[in-house]
């Protein structure tokens, strides 16, 4: 189980770093980078519930989510229910994309 664990977030990882070069741009004052979501991957990868941290992040990244659901990299793990319910608990809204 500790294994599939770190795969997946080495995965998340690895897609996280191939997006890091090309930054999505959206509303101003925001520099749309999936790296910033690093605090996330424990909790979207597993049951982990998020870190403050990661809330804080999640909330500052919220005008960028849509862009990530668009990336086919990045899709199965914004998308996913344990993104879902990170969000929930970071009290965040589901993007109407």
């Amino acid at each position: 189980m500790v294994k599939v664990m770190w795969v997946s977030v080495l995965a998340l990882a690895a897609a996280i770093l191939l997006l890091t070069v090309a930054k999505i741009p959206v509303a101003e004052g925001v520099t749309c980078s999936p790296m910033q979501l690093a605090s996330c991957a424990a909790a979207m990868t597993s049951s982990s519930p998020p870190s403050e941290a990661c809330c804080a992040k999640l909330r500052e990244q919220q005008p960028c989510l849509c862009g990530y659901m668009r990336n086919p990299l990045l899709r199965q793990y914004v998308s996913s229910p344990n993104a879902r319910k990170v969000s929930n608990s970071c009290k965040i809204a589901s993007p109407k994309c």
